[in-house]
């Protein structure tokens, strides 16, 4: 394996990470989860600057240069969870126990249970409660190496509160290590306020919702719930069009309960993700093969539901459409705020490899954020790193509960 080098000299760095083991996670390297043995790496600018095999380190000034040994433990790229819920009110905790006690989801929402009383909640806190709630489950996250974030609106369901939930959003990402990317989910159910108009609520998403949220910077994708108890393929589509005239990317909850055709739509847009899929079918799965569209899938969700529908994870390794796993954090169908379970939940319940799960963390979750700067530890990549105490990377997905992170770095910084 050749090392990799940068324009400028090891003297010039902010930190020498030495005696390391390094999983990059890049699939240039002819290597089970990019491996690279007795390596170093070295940060300049919360980028990387150098990384390759130890024995290969040009000179430096041992005394001038800032230098930390990794005792030959293992590191990755910063852990990126692609898809969640995360700014929410209330809990549903009540409700989990009703189902496990006979009661149905109809007569949940009869009650004003569902998603209903997660948008009534949300719509009534304030930005404050909002952002130290967030806050503490994106200190969860961090806890656990994880770097970036993904998060969605979607319990407001009126102009007011869906922009309430992206400025605690935004307000998140400048205010916490992890970076905050802000999706604009409007289209993720039918407030009751507009029981039986679902096309006029549409065009409000279209116009007044999209319009200020583009006007404020509040999102950097948008995201529709196409689904038979979420929106049509119609209606999905014109949320679509209306989020390319204002060019931001999109992405789609598709197939999760029904095969709506959300998957191809999307990938017709040549969106960034198609997420759920679990009803996803072969032609689905071509169209987001040619489209680059990458594949998100949350066990989190498959678990607590207790589906029985898998994803076709065959098909997509078939036509090698990229696989992302992300936690899906929220209080209804997936309230479980831990990435590393996620790893661990793909393997089990979706067979996929402990490579593949990793992958599906770092390289892919970047490409389902159509990130092209993280993901894996590369000369150029965001200095997002996390070191691990552990054997070989295959132990973040076998293990779950004992956390093994000793340090974590993003953008060159520790925290």
């Amino acid at each position: 394996m050749q090392n990799k080098t940068s324009n400028y000299g090891l003297e010039d760095i902010d930190l020498l990470l030495t005696d390391a083991n390094i999983a990059s996670m890049d699939s240039s390297i002819d290597a089970p989860y990019g491996i690279i043995e007795n390596a170093a790496l070295a940060i300049k600018n919360g980028k990387i600057a150098w990384l390759g095999k130890q024995s290969d380190l040009p000179s430096f000034d041992v005394f001038a240069t800032p230098t930390l040994s990794i005792k030959g433990q293992w590191l990755t790229p910063g852990l990126i969870d692609c898809h969640t819920h995360l700014v929410f009110a209330g809990s549903r905790a009540e409700e989990f126990e009703q189902r496990l006690q006979g009661v149905s989801y109809e007569q949940i929402a009869a009650q004003g249970g569902g998603i209903a009383s997660t948008v009534a909640a949300t719509r009534a806190a304030e930005r404050e409660q909002l952002f130290v709630d967030g806050k503490d489950r994106l200190n969860t996250l961090l806890a656990e190496g994880v770097t970036t974030v993904e998060i969605k609106s979607g319990y407001g369901l009126d102009v007011k509160s869906e922009l309430k939930i992206l400025e605690v959003a935004r307000l998140l990402g400048e205010h916490h290590p992890i970076d905050i990317k802000t999706t604009f989910l409007g289209a993720h159910a039918l407030p009751a306020e507009y029981k039986g108009r679902a096309d006029e609520y549409i065009n409000l998403v279209c116009t007044d919702m999209l319009e200020q949220v583009v006007a404020n910077n509040l999102a950097d994708a948008v995201d529709v719930f196409c689904e038979n108890v979420g929106f049509s393929y119609q209606q999905t589509k014109q949320v679509f069009e209306a989020a390319k005239k204002h060019n931001l990317p999109i992405k789609c909850h598709a197939e999760q309960l029904s095969n709506q055709r959300g998957a191809q739509l999307v990938a017709e847009f040549k969106g960034l993700s198609a997420d759920h899929i679990e009803y996803l079918d072969e032609d689905g799965v071509k169209a987001m093969a040619q489209a680059g569209t990458a594949a998100v899938l949350l066990p989190g969700a498959y678990y607590f539901l207790r589906e029985t529908q898998l994803p076709p994870i065959e098909l997509l390794q078939k036509y090698k459409v990229p696989i992302a796993i992300a936690s899906d954090f929220n209080p209804g169908t997936s309230p479980l705020c831990s990435l590393q379970l996620m790893m661990n939940m793909a393997c089990t319940l979706f067979r996929l490899t402990p490579e593949q799960a990793l992958a599906g963390v770092t390289r892919n979750a970047a490409l389902a954020l159509g990130l092209n700067d993280r993901g894996v530890l590369k000369v150029g990549a965001r200095a997002d790193i996390a070191h691990w105490q552990i054997g070989h990377p295959s132990q973040l997905s076998y293990q779950f509960g004992v956390n093994k992170l000793l340090n974590l770095w993003i953008l060159g910084r520790i925290n």
